[in-house]
């Protein structure tokens, strides 16, 4: 009897603590679903946006063949100075690779040609300047004859090439002040080409390192563009810029330089739709990417002499014509 008493009373020990346990698991597994409630599910988040790619240079865009691609490295904004340097001076060796034969694209054949000829191409294209100017120095070969021309009949010749009646009044101008001041020879010294009418800055660089073989920094419309794209400087005011850029260079790079930038400015590197895809120097451009990027579609935007297209002189130097480039067409050809 004792025993079955026992063995009772842990048959019922065992049945109570089983149903403790199972409350205490109940009671457990409500919380848990109650905290699930509670927990708002995870929202998905969205794709990471895939990095700018450009090509590593714009050789194989003319060729016709598609450039690889690569992650354009944009200079931060924090960029220290010798890293502006260095990536200033890299970018100009890559345009030198691309224009070897970078040249200035008004025809002349002695300073006073050059400096009448930059004088006209204000505000018009070196094309329209050199189709015209031919006829303008055959009947006015000297600063003397032109001193004494007739001004009517130099606007009629300079007509084509815009603002005719002031481009008019500076040329003759400036080739009295020549005859008068110079003995009829164009003075090799910057402080006295800018005292010249029409001569500025600009101008008075275009005459000193093409005539005179003295180095200069061509600032007009094409390399403010592309050295602020580059991040070389951020002044507006052309003699800032020409300051700022001079001394990310040594003084006998300025003249290929300016010329390097230009005709990048003019082939490649456009105003409104830059051929980003196309570009030589698109790993190393903070720009890249405000033109078209696809290699195939910014090939078609290139005006460039392999592709076909002529050059803005008429009488181009031979190292240009043996490059592949075309001299440009006498005024009225179309």
């Amino acid at each position: 009897m004792e025993k079955s008493a026992a063995s009772k009373k842990t048959a019922a020990s065992k049945a109570s603590k089983k149903t403790a346990a199972k409350k205490t698991a109940d009671k457990e597994t409500g919380t848990a679903r109650t905290a699930a409630k509670q927990v708002p599910p995870l929202k998905r988040q969205a794709p990471a946006k895939k990095p700018a790619i450009a090509p590593k240079k714009a050789t194989a865009a003319v060729k016709g063949v598609a450039p690889a691609k690569t992650v354009a490295p944009k200079p931060p904004r924090g960029e220290s100075r010798t890293a502006l340097v260095r990536r200033a001076r890299r970018i100009n060796r890559e345009l030198a690779e691309v224009y070897p034969y970078a040249h200035p694209e008004l025809d002349f054949e002695n300073p006073f040609q050059l400096v009448v000829a930059t004088v006209l191409s204000a505000q018009t294209t070196d094309l329209r300047v050199n189709q015209t100017t031919p006829t303008l120095f055959a009947k006015y070969p000297t600063p003397e004859d032109l001193a004494a021309a007739v001004p009517e009949e130099v606007e009629e010749i300079l007509r084509p090439t815009g603002f005719f009646r002031a481009k008019t009044r500076s040329v003759i101008g400036l080739s009295k002040a020549l005859a008068e001041d110079f003995g009829g020879e164009v003075p090799g010294r910057l402080e006295d080409l800018v005292k010249l009418p029409g001569v500025g800055r600009k101008t008075a660089f275009v005459v000193l390192g093409n005539a005179f073989g003295r180095p200069g920094i061509t600032v007009d419309t094409h390399f403010q563009r592309l050295v602020r794209r580059w991040r070389w400087t951020e002044e507006t005011d052309p003699d800032k810029i020409e300051a700022a850029v001079g001394a990310l260079f040594p003084k006998s790079d300025w003249t290929d330089l300016s010329h390097h930038v230009v005709w990048h400015g003019r082939r490649i590197c456009h105003a409104r739709k830059p051929a980003c895809g196309a570009c030589p120097v698109a790993p190393l451009c903070p720009a890249y990417g405000e033109g078209e990027t696809d290699p195939e579609k910014a090939k078609k935007l290139l005006k460039y002499e392999k592709g076909g297209f002529p050059g803005q002189r008429l009488k181009p130097p031979q190292a240009y014509l043996d490059a592949g480039g075309k001299p440009a067409p006498p005024l009225g050809a179309g």
